[in-house]
């Protein structure tokens, strides 16, 4: 008998299957048998990932990219020259040699013609370890060392210690894909209720996850503020390079300062974070630091950030302002530059001094040089006999004064009327 319940005990269906009539023993066996060959837990034995593989041809080319063979798990001489397909063409987690999968024996191309024209799929491994990094297990019958088997795959987990699980993880017959490395650091994480999260095998991970204030010893640390089940996304590609417990079973949460590149969208969390330049000297009224920042804000942090658009523009807006800080230098490089702005201040948030407007400054230079070239020219030519006696110093300085702003190289004039004082780039208004 059948019985389904709610919370309070209360029957809400009762079915009862008989098992009385021989016929219908005889009708279970058969969808039992019918099952047993149409699904199978299946070990890994090689996977086709690039053309260099012998059996590429055979598996349809480019179309048979992530055909396994395998051999069904638990049955010795059990390996054959079948293959199986990934079950689903968008989401893909391509196994490892000695990953085990489920796989279904379900209609192929060909059943446009034959009916019963079938072939094996497979779903994703199995979680055997419950580990992002790999769930293989080898075929004991293959002679894996004892002391190997009890010490990496005992009963208690896996618990690789030595630097590998001394056990094949890449194709037997294709050095060209052959780029599978074993790291026994690589740590899952730690999930915390209601999590959603994708793992890659190399510590990559996107967790749909929110503000937890789990009493586990393994906290986040992105639920200091808020409340419970305020949403945070955090999207990670690698996890620290140095850690303190290298043990790849134990779980570890993400680290925005020490994780190789990450992206956080946040709603109402503190992250512990600090940009790389935080003096803030330019502003008269200093933003809030984003290790501080408690409502929605985006987060991204790695060594190198690089944001390039291919054809259009690259916007950057901020209701309040967009500020731009480095503790080196702020480099500005196009064909032209524009600003526009009623208040621009250079040097200092304090500069009360106002730059020059070029061409009406070379204007009065050139009236005013103008004005004295004229008066040193009646003053030059000018004759003084005070007391009966010639002087001719006031010749002299004229003169002078004529030489510098008639000079055709280097005389004030010449400066002006060429422009040379004036800047080729930089226009003010």
């Amino acid at each position: 008998m059948g019985l389904y319940k709610t919370g309070n005990n209360q029957s809400v269906r009762s079915t009862t299957y008989s098992n009385t009539s021989n016929k219908g023993d005889s009708s279970f066996n058969d969808i039992q048998n019918a099952l047993s060959s149409k699904l199978i837990a299946a070990r890994v034995t090689d996977i086709i990932l690039d053309e260099k593989h012998p059996e590429f041809n055979r598996v349809g080319q480019w179309n048979g990219i992530g055909a396994i063979f395998y051999e069904v798990v638990n049955q010795a001489g059990s390996s054959t020259t079948n293959y199986a397909l990934p079950y689903d063409s968008q989401l893909k987690t391509y196994p490892v040699v000695n990953e085990i999968v489920l796989m279904f024996s379900l209609p192929n191309q060909n059943i446009g013609k034959e009916s019963s024209a079938e072939q094996f799929y497979y779903l994703k491994p199995l979680s055997l370890w419950n580990h992002p990094h790999h769930d293989a297990y080898p075929n004991l019958l293959d002679g894996i060392n004892d002391t190997v088997q009890e010490r990496d795959y005992g009963t208690s987990g896996r618990r690789v210690t030595d630097g590998s699980t001394e056990i094949n993880l890449n194709s037997p017959k294709n050095e060209s894909q052959n780029t599978f490395v074993e790291k026994i650091d690589i740590k899952p994480l730690m999930p915390f209720m209601g999590d959603s999260i994708l793992q890659g095998r190399y510590g990559q991970s996107i967790r749909f996850g929110s503000t937890s204030k789990s009493q586990s010893e393994k906290k986040n640390n992105w639920s200091e503020s808020g409340e419970n089940g305020d949403p945070v996304t955090i999207i990670r590609n690698g996890q620290p390079e140095k850690l303190i417990d290298d043990r790849g079973w134990i779980p570890m949460t993400e680290n925005v300062n020490k994780d190789l590149s990450s992206i956080y969208l946040t709603s109402k969390q503190k992250i512990p974070f600090s940009i790389a330049n935080e003096n803030f000297i330019s502003y008269t009224t200093k933003p809030e630091l984003p290790s501080q920042f408690k409502s929605p804000q985006i987060i991204i942090n790695s060594d190198r950030v690089v944001i390039n658009a291919k054809k259009d523009s690259v916007l950057i807006s901020g209701e309040k302002s967009v500020g731009l800080s480095s503790n080196g230098s702020i480099n500005l490089e196009a064909s032209s530059h524009y600003i526009s702005s009623n208040d621009i201040k250079l040097g200092s948030k304090n500069a009360t001094q106002p730059v020059l407007l070029g061409d009406n400054t070379v204007d009065l230079l050139i009236e005013l040089t103008e004005a004295i070239k004229n008066l040193a020219s009646i003053v030059q030519v000018q004759r003084d006999y005070p007391n009966g006696v010639l002087v001719t110093s006031f010749n002299s300085v004229a003169g002078n004064i004529l030489n510098q702003i008639n000079n055709p190289k280097n005389g004030i004039l010449a400066q002006l009327n060429n422009n040379s004082l004036k800047s080729k780039t930089t226009k003010v208004q």
